[in-house]
């Protein structure tokens, strides 16, 4: 089997662009690849945490991934900082990456602009340690979407590095494009994409949200004054609507417009409504049943721990054994 590795950060509330974007996509992959399914808590620390809220939010994010069909028997669930070699992996591979390299970071870029001069550098070396995240297993694909292809791009060119230094070490991964996987946009902003971190809490619905935010927010999303449910770029708002729809139906979109003729906007979100909560209620009552049996969690990411580390720490005593460490 090949592997796969892929991550989500616990900061702040998972979204439904994190569900359809990721998570979902991930149900299709469990069974025909080896998969390590991490919280990356400790990509999360490069923005200030409140600490007993990362707490609670790891334990969630967890919870969120079973309840939403990741079998903790089909793939490896852990907590990133519960493998200390990720960090280990991460300071040495510093020592082969270059200052213009991350400051060509789009998403480094980004960020600083709004941080100000106080960037901790975490913010600018954390591509360091996603390439240490994937390649500590020996990791063939990564599911990503067009903002991480960079990182990814630079996880192949110190692996590609250090393996023309010293003989090959680490395997190079690839991208993994998940097929109909929607890029799920803000309802506020939809040519920006859906962010659990935006300013605007009407830009984005939370896996988590209860019923009536989920209809106030899918009601107040942007559209425009065209009045026709229509697939295509200068409609980005009813696009993004159509595209969190299929996401839920599976259908085509000609197949949602068809069905759209001569209704209006108000027929679409009503409709997408409706999905949104068919598809998240029961989800949410698993979370909260499975956040209410912590023991069975800590079962979860302490045997995910274990397993990542037996794997990690052969990729990890490679390395330094190549480098010169006794």
């Amino acid at each position: 089997m090949k592997t796969i590795f892929s991550g989500i950060q616990p900061s702040g509330d998972l979204t439904i662009g994190n569900y359809f974007g990721a998570i979902k996509s991930w149900l299709k992959l469990q069974g025909e690849y080896n998969c390590f399914f991490c919280i990356v808590d400790l990509h999360a620390i490069t923005v200030r945490q409140e600490p007993k809220k990362l707490r609670e939010k790891i334990l969630e994010v967890l919870a969120i991934y079973i309840a939403c069909g990741i079998d903790p028997e089909k793939n490896n669930l852990f907590i990133q900082s519960h493998v200390p070699f990720h960090s280990e992996l991460s300071w040495i591979l510093n020592c082969y990456t270059y200052m213009g390299e991350l400051s060509r970071m789009t998403q480094y870029k980004e960020k600083s602009l709004k941080v100000g001069e106080s960037i901790p550098v975490g913010l600018f070396t954390y591509p360091v340690l996603m390439a240490s995240d994937i390649l500590l297993y020996n990791t063939d694909l990564v599911p990503v979407g067009s903002d991480q292809k960079q990182h990814l791009e630079l996880a192949r060119d110190i692996a590609e590095r250090f393996n023309t230094l010293y003989s090959p070490t680490f395997k190079i991964p690839e991208p993994y494009i998940v097929e109909n996987s929607s890029r799920i946009m803000s309802l506020q902003n939809p040519v920006k994409k859906m962010s659990k971190s935006d300013e605007n809490e009407n830009s984005y619905i939370k896996i988590m949200d209860d019923e009536n935010v989920i209809k106030r927010k899918i009601l107040k999303s942007v559209t425009d004054s065209k009045g026709v449910v229509s697939y295509n770029d200068d409609q980005s708002g009813i696009k993004n609507l159509i595209n969190i729809l299929i996401s839920i139906t599976g259908e085509s979109v000609e197949s949602v417009e068809n069905r759209f003729l001569g209704k209006g906007y108000g027929d679409l979100k009503n409709e997408l409504v409706e999905a949104l909560l068919s598809e998240l209620i029961p989800i949410q009552q698993k979370v909260r049943d499975f956040l209410k049996n912590k023991d069975y969690l800590e079962k979860v990411y302490k045997d995910g721990a274990n397993s990542a580390s037996e794997v990690s720490y052969k990729v990890l005593r490679k390395v330094k054994k190549k480098i010169g460490f006794i």
